[in-house]
């Protein structure tokens, strides 16, 4: 079975969210950072080369594979903020309507621009989803 290659590492979160293109960019990376630490209360550890995690826990598929994940993070892209909402987005749907603008993956909001949505909003999500994840998992 492959080994998945996004661990969490030792990595400067500082000096990667300063290496991000972009005034606006990295403004909104940081302002994301400070959302998650208060939220989480977990110290941000960079995963792989392009992911801001925050706590972890280890899933196991029916097919066997499994892994460590993050609980929530974010890797601001070159044309947009992810934000992991690991849980995805069914039982949110109440906040989803008041966040603003934004598009969904499975487990990723898509956001251009961190003003696109409303902070407080996005706030509840996260907050919501990493307790849902610390119901469903064993989180660290």
């Amino acid at each position: 079975m492959t080994e998945l290659k996004t661990k969490a590492s030792d990595a400067s979160v500082a000096a990667f969210l300063q290496s991000v293109d972009g005034e606006q960019k990295r403004r909104d990376a940081r302002d994301i950072l400070a959302l998650m630490k208060e939220e989480t209360g977990k110290r941000p550890r960079m995963w792989g080369r392009s992911i801001v995690g925050f706590g972890s826990y280890h899933y196991k598929y029916q097919s066997g594979r499994e892994g460590d994940w993050l609980v929530t993070g974010f890797p601001p892209r070159k044309q947009n903020l992810a934000v992991y909402i690991m849980p995805g987005f069914s039982r949110y749907s109440t906040l989803m309507n008041r966040l603003g603008k934004y598009k969904t993956g499975k487990s990723c909001l898509y956001l251009r621009r961190l003003g696109d949505v409303d902070q407080k909003v996005l706030r509840q999500l996260v907050t919501r989803s990493v307790a849902d994840m610390k119901k469903l998992y064993d989180c660290t």
